[in-house]
């Protein structure tokens, strides 16, 4: 089902049945800040099940996470005060920071050493559907693991996906650009991936 919703104004009245099939275990592709993604409820193993299958992608090799704001980032990971305020800086943004996960992450969304990978996105759709599903959604790029090329249109994704998810979200054209990935477990940031946030400070 493609569903088109306003990108700067999104509709709840809209959102608010997606959030609904989201907590019975739906994937959807939606926009955000850095292009079109995929995702499901953090707390629905079934549909985490099904995102493994579809994106072909090896258990010991976890999604990360898209969270609503720093309070609810603290629920799911260890923030120490340095990272607290690499955190208040760069949030809403195109940044996906590796923390130490609290226990309040399932098992499998974490990697042999207990990290997570998390988000808040500035993207109007994706923090209302954030907010209104109340648990974090979990995040990954709508390509297939080792496909490669890139799609902007949401017409396009949903050719490119066909019945493999149950909602896309059209929000209109998002050019993909991936986030930047800093590592924030150690006593000094590390960068992992240069993307679209600016990494110059962490040099």
């Amino acid at each position: 089902m493609l569903l088109e919703i306003n990108a700067e104004n999104p509709q709840l009245r809209l959102i608010e049945p997606i959030v609904k099939q989201m907590k019975n275990g739906a994937l959807v592709c939606y926009p955000t800040d850095t292009g079109y993604g995929i995702g499901c409820d953090l707390f629905n193993p079934k549909a985490i099940k099904r995102l493994i299958q579809l994106k072909k992608r090896p258990r010991k090799k976890p999604f990360s996470f898209m969270c609503s704001n720093l309070t609810h980032i603290s629920q799911f990971a260890h923030v120490s005060n340095s990272a607290y305020r690499l955190l208040k800086r760069n949030l809403p943004g195109a940044y996906t920071f590796v923390l130490p996960g609290t226990k309040l992450v399932p098992k499998i969304m974490a990697t042999k050493q207990k990290t997570v990978g998390i988000r808040v996105p500035a993207h109007p759709i994706c923090k209302l559907l954030i907010e209104t599903l109340g648990n974090p959604i979990i995040n990954t790029s709508f390509q297939l693991d080792g496909e490669e090329g890139s799609l902007s249109e949401p017409l396009d994704i949903e050719q490119y996906l066909r019945n493999r998810v149950d909602v896309i979200i059209d929000g209109g054209r998002v050019f993909p650009d991936p986030s930047s990935i800093i590592d924030l477990t150690g006593d000094y940031p590390v960068i992992l991936r240069e993307g679209k946030g600016d990494v110059t400070p962490y040099r």
